[in-house]
């Protein structure tokens, strides 16, 4: 095992990683920014670095001062947890050339996964089932209609590069086409450096099921049940839970094994998670692989009793998978909420502020992983989080019912502050969401908020 370990983040996964390293015994390393010196993350560790600025491009995502502060502390492996450089393999490549270990896949997996349009291809060759559409950027507005003519409207276009849910537009009718090739390519370049885009057709009333995976150096891979991620806002998750009411026992075990049979043709090493799309006929269908854990893994964490930091880290430091397939058990029921300081009555605005009076709930079955104290504050420069909600009991009834409970014990307040608390208690006293029947466009069509 390892004999210290960089967290490369900030916020509630770098306490999340922190606490696991404590666990196995390995000293950790905090890296913070000039708005992060009194967070958390930078009071659990062993020691810390600041690597500069507020500003994320001269901080968390600061290569040269990241690497510095590894090599200062005597790190000899990085945890890049999600977000920043967690999926950047440039990242991972000057790790390997500076003696450091990456937790996470290959830099070349990484870079191949990374390209959607890529991965599309890399799917289609280990025979998952793709929606129709381009396996390849698309090269001229040209291609897109006549693709679009192909597969029937509507369609979406999506960044190669993409993800969190940006460089995405779904496009209802041919002449509006051109337009939304124009514009998300253009969003493509401002948001990722690179333009191209790719198309595929576009589901109106799915769910989105992710697998997670777990592979190690030595040939073994594992999935963890899924995870149903439909409701969204902007294509951003708000609501997880594990596991989903639209997948029984043999499309578990038929989606679980596509997805263990994707990352293993690509030589997958780590966490990750396969993303699908599962439509109104029950057929499943690939969308995405993120190389790195993610923020919703605890509800996997929760059903499972699988410690999904650990396991990276053992495979990162060479040690084959602690257990196999057969002794995966899925238990029980987990929902979480992502409690955000943002205004939902306002499309969501970020609402940045101090955390004047902040009490979590607690008790049975509920898990808060948070980096907020009281007296702390939501920076404007991060993203709106304060904490994930995760609640646990023996069925979905019970746990939503825990998970109302937790909500009404939550309690955040400051000036100007606005959370997604009220927001979550709505949704899950929505009949629809209730007996289980919520699609990923659930939030668009109700436009209750």
């Amino acid at each position: 095992m390892f004999g210290k370990v960089l967290i490369a983040n900030r916020g509630e996964i770098a306490v999340r990683v922190i606490r696991t390293c404590r666990e196995l015994g390995i000293p950790t390393v905090a890296v913070y920014s000039s708005a992060d010196a009194h967070a958390l993350h930078v009071a659990l560790a062993d020691e810390a670095v600041h690597i500069g600025p507020a500003q994320a491009k001269l901080s968390y995502l600061n290569i040269p001062n990241i690497i510095g502060a590894a090599l200062k502390t005597g790190a000899d492996a990085v945890h890049p947890g999600y977000g920043f450089l967690s999926e950047d393999p440039y990242f991972a490549e000057i790790c390997a050339d500076h003696g450091l270990t990456f937790v996470g896949p290959p830099p070349d997996v990484m870079e191949a996964l990374g390209d959607k349009s890529t991965a599309r291809q890399l799917m289609s060759k280990a025979g998952l089932p793709l929606l129709p559409g381009t396996v390849t950027p698309l090269s001229s507005v040209d291609e897109a209609l006549s693709t679009a003519d192909e597969i029937g409207y509507p369609v979406v276009l999506k960044a190669s590069a993409g993800g969190g849910g940006r460089g995405i537009t779904v496009v209802r009718r041919k002449e509006d086409l051109p337009h939304a090739y124009r514009t998300t390519r253009a969003d493509a370049q401002a948001l990722f450096s690179d333009p191209s885009v790719y198309l595929e057709k576009y589901l109106e009333r799915a769910r989105h099921i992710e697998v997670q995976v777990l592979c190690d150096a030595h040939g073994n891979a594992v999935h963890l049940g899924e995870r149903d991620c439909s409701v969204q806002r902007r294509n951003q998750k708000l609501i997880e839970e594990s596991p989903s009411t639209a997948v029984d026992p043999d499309l578990r075990a038929r989606i679980g094994a596509a997805a263990v049979e994707g990352v293993k043709s690509v030589g997958y090493r780590g966490a990750g998670t396969m993303e699908f799309l599962l439509d109104e006929d029950g057929r499943f269908w690939f969308m995405e692989c993120n190389a790195r854990i993610q923020v919703e893994h605890p509800v996997t964490e929760m059903v499972t009793g699988i410690d999904l930091v650990a396991e990276q880290l053992r495979v990162a430091a060479g040690h084959p998978l602690s257990f196999d397939q057969a002794a995966v058990e899925l238990r029980g029921h987990a929902v979480e909420c992502r409690i955000n300081a943002e205004d939902p009555a306002r499309n969501f605005a970020p609402t940045p502020g101090r955390l004047d009076d902040l009490l979590p709930p607690g008790g049975p079955g509920v898990r808060v992983d948070s980096h907020c104290v009281p007296g702390g504050a939501i920076p404007p420069h991060y993203d709106s989080l304060i904490a994930k909600l995760v609640v646990w009991a023996e069925d979905r009834p019970a746990a939503l019912a825990r998970m109302r409970r937790a909500l009404a014990e939550y309690r955040i307040a400051g000036p100007g502050l606005s959370t997604t608390v009220e927001f979550h208690r709505w949704v899950l006293d929505h009949p629809e969401f209730r007996r289980g029947g919520v699609t990923t466009d659930f939030l668009a069509r109700v436009r209750e908020w």
